[in-house]
């Protein structure tokens, strides 16, 4: 088949009009995102790119079946069931940009997968936000929002007692091993490395903007700026792992984003920052008057609160994700929310009236994006279609209270929870929501029956 409409609105003379402005780009990766957030693909050769515009690229259905090992996941019903036949995958347009300090010039684009006859593929996690997006225009409505990036940068090679440790200063290869909270000082060593990656950042047509150092050795934080589109913020933040990652291995250290990889410290989050505005551009969630709430922003609130505990999986999603959960941690550890507090899970941030957002805290940076904006705007239509009830607002300490609200204790208990949720089934499609629960199912099979160090630490020697 050649010169097929591409489904996803990628023209051909995007492609053309890149080849002419980038003579010296000799690859391009193309990335779709699993599941997991992890970007697979390919890399074709330069003079490849116009034909993946005109007539898209097969992939295997089974590329969006794989756990995080890359295994084949049988009961996702995309491997034989199928056949593991061809699907089509197309550009998603805008996402082509040159990647920066590669050698030899290479550029990136971002695809989404669809059926031979151009229907969108509902086990990829873009199309299960893109479903939301759609049904929240239905209604009136248009979300707007943006991620935060918490990571940790890291040494190449693990400490005596076989722990990570932070990486070096690429400036001067001084170590610190302290909190260098808010330090402007300590960020001055990794300075040639941010530079990179906000240039990386600037050729994608991201506006990073706020770095700090953050609340544990090694750890650092990236703000997004605000977007208009959520689909756009959540690609923000996959693009802007992907140039976190490539620069730190460039300038010689690991880029970490594991929710949890120092046991001591506080863990990685991925907040979402979300408000709604209507037909005429206007945020609903303002109030009329300051600090008197607006019923918008309350049901929202009350929505997200309702669907908190049967949607952890998704801000959760691994194994090490549970362990970022702890009191005093800045995580959260109930379905609370809370105006100017970061002990609760769901914050109004002090500010401008005008921008008046929730800030969605319980995410982790392993999470994936398009999934955790997805189930977020559905919990949202969920408050605003049935008017709940957020609640008190929780004021002070939010680890001292207790709630009424159930949240699963573990990761088990999240993927029972996952599993048996009407609400997830809805919030991410059928397709979505079995592949996803049988995914993370067959992840923690694989955790539950591995001999962990752990284990021969505490009993090899004793029972």
């Amino acid at each position: 088949m050649t010169d097929a409409a591409s489904p996803s609105g990628s023209s051909p003379a995007e492609a053309e009009a890149f080849l002419a402005a980038h003579p010296d780009i000799e690859a391009v990766d193309i990335v779709l995102h699993d599941s997991n957030g992890i970007g697979r693909g390919k890399i074709i050769r330069r003079h490849e790119l116009l034909s993946f515009y005109n007539n898209g690229r097969h992939l295997p259905i089974s590329i969006l079946g794989l756990d995080i090992c890359g295994e084949d996941v049988h009961e996702t019903g995309l491997i034989w069931d199928q056949g593991d036949g061809d699907l089509r995958a197309w550009p998603v347009p805008g996402t082509l940009t040159r990647l920066h300090n590669t050698n030899p010039p290479r550029a990136e684009v971002f695809m989404s997968l669809y059926d031979l006859d151009g229907a969108p593929m509902t086990s990829d996690p873009r199309h299960a936000l893109a479903r939301q997006v759609a049904a929240l225009a239905a209604e009136g409505l248009h979300p707007a929002g943006a991620f935060e990036l918490e990571f940790f940068l890291l040494d190449k090679e693990r400490g005596p007692d076989g722990r990570v440790r932070p990486a070096r200063d690429v400036l001067d290869g001084r170590s610190s091993d302290k909190t260098e909270v808010y330090s402007v000082d300590h960020l001055h060593g990794m300075l040639p490395l941010f530079s990179d990656i906000y240039k990386g950042a600037e050729l994608a047509g991201i506006t990073a903007e706020t770095l700090i150092s953050e609340y544990a050795p090694g750890q650092y934080e990236l703000t997004l700026n605000y977007r208009s589109d959520v689909m756009q913020a959540a690609d923000d933040l996959m693009r802007l792992k992907r140039i976190v990652r490539a620069q730190a291995r460039a300038h010689g250290v690991t880029a970490c984003f594991m929710a949890k990889p120092v046991e001591d410290y506080a863990g990685s989050g991925m907040h979402f920052h979300v408000s709604m505005q209507d037909k005429a551009a206007r945020n609903v969630f303002i109030e009329a008057q300051e600090g008197e709430w607006s019923p918008m922003i309350l049901h929202a609130l009350g929505g997200l609160r309702a669907t908190m505990g049967e949607s952890m999986l998704v801000f959760a999603p691994h194994a090490n994700s549970w362990r970022r959960f702890a009191s005093q941690s800045y995580a959260p550890v109930s379905p609370s929310w809370g105006v100017n507090n970061r002990s609760v899970a769901l914050r109004i941030p002090a500010g401008d009236i005008k921008a008046r957002r929730i800030e969605h805290r319980p995410a982790g940076v392993d999470a994936n994006p398009y999934l955790v904006a997805a189930t977020v705007l559905a919990g949202i239509r969920h408050g605003l279609a049935h008017r709940i009830d957020p609640g008190p607002e929780t004021t002070g300490n939010g680890y001292e209270g207790s709630d009424d609200l159930p949240m699963p204790a573990d990761w088990r208990e999240a993927i029972r929870a996952a599993q048996g949720s009407a609400f997830l089934k809805d919030a991410l499609g059928p397709d979505m929501h079995r592949t996803f629960c049988a995914i993370k199912a067959a992840e923690q099979a694989r955790v539950a029956r591995t001999i962990s160090g752990v284990d021969y630490d505490l009993y090899l020697h004793t029972v």
